[in-house]
């Protein structure tokens, strides 16, 4: 197969690039590199440093290229950039999303867009939150996914299309920057590692979703080999608090963890966790590591020297 992965030289989509290549695809990149990394990317993908706001190019690259399947990660992910400008979130996630879809219709090809699973599901969504669950999305960032969630369903019935969604958890792992943008078990292991204090917004007991890298991959990797358009939650279905979370790193160091408290995020949502049922009806996927596991991993390789090539 062809496979078009936009946002490939990303964190999670340079994982998604590695394992379509490990299967003997043919696969191409479009990536900006105003997030990703070249030195993330295995030689045999093809990189266009392009962004999927420019339609123009964009269509051309798809033209070329003629994939059967984009994978579609590419997109702007800082929830608090998306509250002080709103404008620049929709232009990456609406925009581009709408551009992408655009391409691969006329191409043929199908599209798995990214979602978030995080931001879309209401506080008072039961948890964990199945794909039925009321969408109430409380930052631009959410509503941006959600806005590009009914475009995915519409192209579906105007035009024909199996385009599906991916819900993601609080994704982890190996090639996530420490100092990036999103990703407090990557930020923490590294203060850990570093003989810092990590820092706790809040009393610590807000609830996450966290899933391995190595769980999502198998996710893109599993909705490409089925033919049927869906909607799914790719998460591990736990409520983990961030104080559980210090715990867990701290037996990984083999200390005790003391954290700082600072005030609270104006806003943040206090719990989160999704159901991955679906996908395994559907799809037949289920998420293998377990938290200790997915940390462990996490810090070792922060402890490496956060090496761009590392496998997850």
């Amino acid at each position: 197969m062809r496979i078009l992965v936009t946002g490939g030289a990303g964190f999670i989509g340079s994982h998604v690039t590695d394992a379509f290549l490990a299967m003997g695809n043919e696969v191409a990149v479009v990536d900006d590199l105003s997030r990703g990394q070249y030195g993330r990317l295995d030689v045999r993908a093809t990189l266009h440093k392009l962004s999927v706001a420019d339609a123009r190019s964009l269509t051309g690259l798809v033209q070329a290229f003629r994939p059967d399947v984009v994978c579609h990660l590419a997109a702007h992910i800082d929830v608090r950039a998306s509250v002080a400008d709103p404008a620049m979130d929709a232009q990456a996630n609406v925009i581009g999303t709408i551009n992408v879809l655009e391409a691969a219709r006329a191409a043929r090809a199908r599209v798995i867009f990214t979602s978030s699973g995080g931001a879309l599901y209401g506080r008072d969504a039961p948890k964990p939150s199945p794909e039925d669950a009321p969408t109430l999305p409380e930052s631009p960032y959410g509503v941006a996914k959600l806005c590009g969630e009914h475009y995915v369903e519409l192209y579906n019935q105007l035009h024909g299309t199996r385009n599906s969604v991916l819900r993601l958890a609080n994704v982890y792992g190996p090639r996530q920057d420490p100092a990036g943008e999103a990703g407090v078990i990557a930020l923490f292991c590294d203060r850990v590692l570093t003989g810092k204090t990590p820092v706790i917004y809040g009393d610590g007991k807000q609830t996450r979703d966290y899933i391995y890298v190595g769980d999502v991959v198998r996710a893109f990797v599993a909705a490409t080999a089925s033919d049927r358009p869906g909607t799914w939650n790719i998460g591990t279905g736990i409520e983990t608090s961030v104080l559980d979370l210090v715990e867990v790193i701290g037996k990984v160091d083999n200390r005790a963890v003391t954290p700082a408290f600072t005030a609270p995020l104006s806003g943040e949502l206090l719990r989160s966790a999704i159901a991955p049922g679906r996908a395994e009806a559907d799809l037949g996927w289920l998420p293998l590591i377990m938290l200790a596991d997915g940390v462990r991993n996490t810090y070792r390789w922060i402890g490496n020297g956060a090496p761009a090539r590392a496998a997850c």
